[in-house]
């Protein structure tokens, strides 16, 4: 199992898009969340969407691997979704926050982290900005949360700077490939 995790803006799913087109014997597990649909996006695609009282359902079930709230929402990974990409023989890579992604490492000491990390603050807003998804005191708060979470870089077996979205791909993907051999 792959953990990714980096600030929000950071390129986390390009580069994992990218690494999967090259790394056909893994999967992204689809996160929950309690975050109103974007523009463009399905559930079951790009997250689970639900409301808080069915997040909250799930949790007190046990039916989350973890669970954490991030920016006001809930953000979770259902095992039911590690289970059923395991099952197709497939290794499983989850895009996922700081504090998620310390949780799986607690129970699943054996997988594998890779932090993103984006060239500097100011080019991670605008990033944030670029995607027009997000208000100005959203954006705010995510890059008060990316400076936490890139201040914890240091806890993750791989480190990936995302300058460039072709070389650092290619650095995941030969991540993957090194821990997979």
């Amino acid at each position: 199992m792959f953990v990714v995790s980096g600030p929000s803006g950071a390129g986390k799913g390009t580069l994992i898009r990218g690494a999967l087109s090259r790394t056909p014997d893994m999967a992204v597990a689809v996160s929950a969340t309690t975050r109103a649909r974007r523009p463009g996006e399905a559930d079951g695609r790009e997250y689970h969407f639900m409301s808080r009282a069915e997040f909250a359902r799930l949790v007190e079930a046990g039916a989350f691997l973890e669970h954490a709230e991030f920016a006001g929402n809930r953000y979770g990974t259902l095992s039911s979704e590690l289970d059923r990409i395991m099952e197709t023989g497939r290794s499983v890579i989850l895009e996922i926050e700081l504090q998620g992604a310390r949780n799986v490492r607690r129970v699943r000491p054996d997988c594998v982290s890779v932090f993103i990390e984006p060239p500097s603050l100011d080019e991670l807003a605008r990033r944030l900005r670029a995607r027009a998804t997000d208000a100005e005191e959203e954006i705010a708060a995510r890059l008060e949360v990316a400076r936490t979470e890139m201040a914890a870089r240091d806890e993750f077996d791989h480190l990936i700077l995302n300058d460039r979205a072709d070389r650092a791909t290619a650095a995941l993907v030969s991540i993957i490939e090194a821990e997979t051999a």
